[in-house]
């Protein structure tokens, strides 16, 4: 997620300065993307670098400064808006980095790494469906899609891991010397 996106959306709604922006963004997002509110000055600091917000005024008695869109700002979050999102725009992802690894390793028992991502991955899975339900009684609308986006996410993922396991059981039967062959030497 392009923190640098989700702020300037959120200032296209009205001018807001940093902690407010922070505590929108976490709102709004289910709390999915925690913000450390010196992120969202540093970025406020690129953004009015480029040309994409400015100061609404001077500072208020809390030393708080108010950032609006500048007519480039409201034409970048429209043309954000109106693109896609890649696919492969995922950063790295740690469990994939750790499976391609412990299946390269000798020593590391990767049917154990797999069953212990899918007890997690199930356990959050339960957070995830209890969190969705608090939300649709709330008739939160956004933090419900956010939440389902995590949910069809975390599902994808109990899939992959069975998958996976199948797989290395497969790759392991054709790595494994059968009984016969090895009464055979």
């Amino acid at each position: 997620m392009s923190i640098r996106q989700g702020l300037l959306a959120l200032l296209s709604q009205q001018p807001m300065y940093g902690a407010q922006l922070r505590s929108e963004f976490e709102d709004r997002t289910a709390g999915t993307w925690p913000l450390n509110v010196g992120q969202v000055y540093t970025t406020l600091g690129r953004l009015q670098r480029d040309g994409l917000v400015e100061p609404e005024g001077d500072a208020d008695d809390e030393g708080r400064i108010t950032y609006r869109l500048t007519t480039h700002g409201r034409t970048a979050v429209g043309e954000w808006f109106a693109s896609s999102v890649s696919p492969d725009h995922e950063p790295r992802d740690e469990l994939t980095i750790k499976v391609a690894l412990g299946v390269s390793l000798p020593d590391v028992d990767v049917a154990s790494v797999v069953q212990t991502q899918r007890a997690d991955s199930m356990r959050h899975l339960q957070v995830l469906t209890r969190a969705k339900r608090n939300a649709v009684d709330k008739d939160d609308l956004a933090r419900e899609l956010v939440l389902e986006r995590s949910i069809f996410a975390t599902e994808a993922q109990v899939r992959w891991l069975d998958h996976m396991e199948s797989r290395i059981r497969r790759s392991r039967r054709r790595t494994t010397p059968t009984a016969v062959e090895e009464t055979d030497r």
